[in-house]
């Protein structure tokens, strides 16, 4: 149950910066990290392809120093998606911290 929950806010997280930009899979790992989550590639693409299957992001790719990068952006469902996020958090942090 815990790793769903975490995932969700990873998840979230996705969305918040793919929303302001385009992100890729390393950018992602480090954000999270400093944020204190534990990820490796073998958490954060997968949840990088189940929401772009989701139709929450959609990704295009680009050579960078000879390197294929997959970058993701959000997409107007996944901006939608993210702003409800926003609202429900925004009422549970209030009602948890009474704020």
């Amino acid at each position: 149950m815990m790793k769903r929950v975490i995932l969700g806010f990873m998840g979230i997280h996705v969305l918040h910066h793919a929303s302001k930009g385009e992100v890729t899979g390393k950018f992602m790992m480090e954000e999270l990290g400093r944020h204190g989550y534990k990820t490796s590639p073998g958490t954060i693409y997968p949840l990088l392809h189940r929401m772009e299957d989701m139709g929450l992001l959609r990704s295009r790719t680009e050579v960078r120093n000879g390197r294929r990068v997959r970058l993701y952006r959000a997409t107007p469902k996944g901006e939608r998606l993210l702003e409800e996020a926003k609202e429900r958090i925004r009422e549970l942090c209030t009602e948890i911290l009474g704020e």
